[in-house]
């Protein structure tokens, strides 16, 4: 067992996981550390707790201190110089008639890099803009190109259920969301249907998918072959994962009748498969 303290960067970072070096933390506070990029100061989202050793993927850097007065006056210089390096950038772009969109300025708590991300179609040759940048600032310029999920969680907005995006309020890291997963949850494989704001598949999809499976496994799916209630053999030819009611087509009916999931006897199951159309059409959907 190691003690750790969970420590966040950005709304919606990931969770860093530091060794908190005998320095007791409650939640909300701020703590400047030691990280791969250089010190930084971060938010506390997870007080001294201990966790297995197995949870941790590598060797816990320390925190150095509790953030004072004059660690969180330089995090608000830093927010000002990371404004004025926006528009300045805009502008650097602008006059070198650059193919790009800024999304994020970042400038690191010792004040020594300023990152850039931005998004862009193709590859961007910005050579000549870091130089312009770096005799601005006269400090380490990088920049980054990020995808359209990435611009979505720095840019936040709300989602078309009326609440915050998912990558910005909560999520540390995107996970991987699949064309099937959609067609398992009976969604219409419609573009405008099933992906966000970003142009991707919809993060939910993920998030709700674990529910999805329980569902599926103690419900027969289209095209199943079942039993009813009658003793009439059927084939199942819609269903309703949420409600469990099923849509049946039995050989004395031409008529589909429906009947609960628990109603019915599971003679041979179906599977839900994605054809190569289906597929090829809707590939982009999955894509960073």
């Amino acid at each position: 067992m190691k003690e750790i303290v969970g420590i966040r960067f950005k709304k919606g970072g990931k969770v860093y996981y530091f060794s908190p070096e005998g320095i007791n933390f409650e939640v909300g506070e701020s703590a400047v550390v030691e990280t791969v990029r250089g010190t930084e100061c971060g938010e506390v989202v997870i007080a001294n707790k201990e966790i297995e050793d197995n949870e941790i993927s590598s060797p816990l850097k320390p925190i150095l201190r509790k953030a004072d007065e004059k660690d969180i006056k330089a995090v608000e210089r830093n927010k000002i110089k990371e404004s004025e390096a926006f528009k300045v950038c805009e502008e650097k772009i602008k006059f070198r008639k650059l193919k790009m969109n800024l999304v994020d300025v970042e400038c690191t708590f010792d004040n020594s890099k300023l990152l850039f991300y931005f998004t862009a179609e193709t590859r961007i040759d910005f050579r000549e803009l870091v130089k312009d940048l770096a005799s601005v600032f006269r400090t380490r310029i990088e920049l980054r190109q990020i995808g359209v999920r990435d611009e979505a969680k720095v840019l936040g907005g709300l989602g078309i259920c009326g609440r915050e995006f998912c990558c910005k309020a909560h999520m540390g890291d995107f996970a991987p969301v699949s064309i099937k997963m959609a067609k398992e949850q009976g969604l219409s494989l419609n573009p405008t249907k099933i992906s966000g704001t970003c142009g991707r598949l919809m993060c939910c999809l993920k998030n709700e998918q674990p529910a999805y499976d329980a569902l599926l496994k103690i419900t027969p799916k289209v095209g199943a072959i079942v039993v009813t209630p009658d003793g009439d053999k059927g084939k199942v030819i819609d269903v309703n994962l949420i409600t469990g009611k099923l849509r049946i087509k039995t050989e004395k009916s031409e008529v589909p009748v429906t009947f609960d999931r628990s109603e019915v006897k599971l003679l041979k199951d179906a599977e839900i498969k994605l054809n190569k159309e289906e597929l090829r059409a809707l590939k982009n959907l999955e894509e960073k």
